[in-house]
């Protein structure tokens, strides 16, 4: 994979015009965070947050990127040398995503039982996400932060009082879409289960659930988790997160009601809050 030069230089500590990025992949290095905006009068540009982490998520997304790694060591040599081959294999080495519970839930992996039922402190990964299979009552809570997904168990009353004010089944099955893959999408795509997508309360975060989950998904089988208490916690929240976000997502609209008010209090708020907040809200 050739690196686009604006790419170089992002990873260089750099700053970069907005016309010089990729519209599609800004859009998502903006709705993860990764990078921040730099205003010039009226002209804006972006500079990554922290180079390693935009190198590792850039590697995650896509192993192609993984030149990267060798232009971080300056060493496209040493590589030949670790691997016998100087060639990268443009072939994902890692397949799926992480899943994670509570709660036992009995599930099928290649046609064969498989208990999904990780021990406090770990969680699983599925690979061969195509013949993952879950019973039709289990309720998919995405999560995109990998601090919640691994603390799930300090978040159970939460959920289950969420779950529970809207009618949803009790039977929970936690997914991540880490590493940055389509994987998960594609695998929501062939289950019958409602996605619940629990993500962070800013325009960037709905603009993931809009444009990455529920357009592929579906509005019947897709929703996104709002808890009763998040107008309080905007006022809390994070303005300087909704200043940089604004330009980018301003126009983001959902005919889904609930959505459209969330995306209407967090202008009305002009802050961002973090899904990690709710990790504190109840104990073990």
């Amino acid at each position: 994979m050739v690196i686009s030069a604006s790419l170089q230089v992002l990873m260089a500590g750099g700053q970069v015009a907005a016309s010089k990025l990729n519209g599609k992949l800004l859009d998502e290095l903006m709705a993860e965070g990764l990078l921040s905006v730099v205003t010039h009068g009226s002209r804006k540009s972006y500079r990554a947050r922290d180079v390693e982490v935009l190198r590792r998520f850039l590697i995650d997304k896509d192993e192609g990127y993984r030149i990267l790694e060798v232009e971080a060591s300056d060493s496209r040599a040493s590589m030949a040398t670790g691997t016998g081959n100087s060639k990268l294999a443009m072939v994902r080495s890692c397949p799926g995503f992480p899943v994670n519970s509570y709660d036992p839930i009995e599930c099928f992996l290649g046609g064969k039982p498989f208990m999904v039922n990780p021990q406090d402190g770990s969680f699983l990964f599925v690979a061969e996400w195509e013949t993952f299979m879950i019973p039709k009552d289990v309720i998919v809570i995405g999560i995109e932060n990998m601090e919640n997904f691994r603390m799930i168990r300090r978040q159970r009353m939460f959920f289950e009082e969420y779950l529970r004010s809207h009618g949803f089944s009790n039977k929970v099955l936690f997914v991540s879409r880490y590493p940055q893959s389509t994987d998960l999408r594609r695998w929501l795509c062939i289950i019958p289960n409602h996605y619940l997508h629990f993500g962070d309360f800013d325009l960037a975060g709905i603009s993931i659930f809009l444009f990455e989950f529920q357009q592929y998904v579906g509005k019947e089988r897709s929703s996104f988790l709002i808890p009763d208490d998040i107008e309080s916690r905007l006022k809390s929240g994070s303005g300087k997160r909704y200043d940089e976000q604004y330009c980018r997502f301003k126009d983001i609209q959902s005919d889904v009601r609930e959505l459209q008010q969330l995306i209407e209090l967090i202008h009305h708020e002009r802050k961002a809050f973090d899904q990690e907040g709710y990790i504190c809200c109840n104990t073990l």
